[in-house]
């Protein structure tokens, strides 16, 4: 009986101490781990993984968020990407996949996805889209398309598609030419 009084008054005794740590913000568990950055109803808020040094370098150095890069040099680094990605799974799952024509096949499906993707950002920019916010990921989104949203993603857009179709093609010819690859077939 008396341990069981003793383990009461341990209990009320650490509850007490933990209730009179939630007045002082010095306390480390009193700290928001997540905490709105200006205005919590925009919805941008800071979390341990979108404020922490790497994503943000992380993020800054794609393409599309790079300083010092035209929003031609932004599509074409995003569409040689989506180009060269994009033929391998064309290739492997289309209809004609155990045939001699796989490889052109997957080439043609990556460049029709390409030039529909290209539509649809010129899509995008004729629609006088907003100008890009600044988050705590990406503090500096790209002045290109904050002065003249159309005109950069146009440019944006004609680069994606040169770089798309490139990408696609460089995916094609590495595919088409395996068995040179291969180790042993000299």
């Amino acid at each position: 009986m008396t341990t069981d009084i003793w383990s009461v008054q341990v209990m009320a005794t650490f509850v007490e101490k933990v209730e009179r740590s939630n007045d002082r913000p010095s306390d480390p568990r009193n700290r928001e781990v997540v905490h709105p950055v200006n205005d919590p109803q925009v919805g941008n808020l800071a979390t341990p993984i979108n404020a922490s040094g790497l994503t943000k370098t992380f993020i800054n150095n794609l393409p599309a968020y790079r300083r010092g890069l035209s929003p031609q040099r932004r599509g074409l680094e995003v569409g040689l990407a989506h180009g060269y990605w994009l033929v391998g799974p064309f290739a492997t799952f289309n209809p004609l996949r155990m045939t001699d024509v796989t490889n052109l096949v997957g080439l043609l499906s990556a460049i029709g996805l390409i030039l529909i993707s290209t539509l649809m950002i010129s899509l995008y920019a004729a629609s006088n889209p907003p100008k890009p916010l600044a988050t705590v990921t990406t503090p500096n989104p790209p002045k290109e398309l904050r002065n003249e949203p159309s005109e950069g993603w146009n440019e944006y857009a004609s680069g994606f598609f040169i770089g798309g179709v490139g990408g696609a093609i460089v995916a094609f010819v590495l595919l088409s030419n395996l068995d040179l690859f291969k180790f042993g077939s000299f």
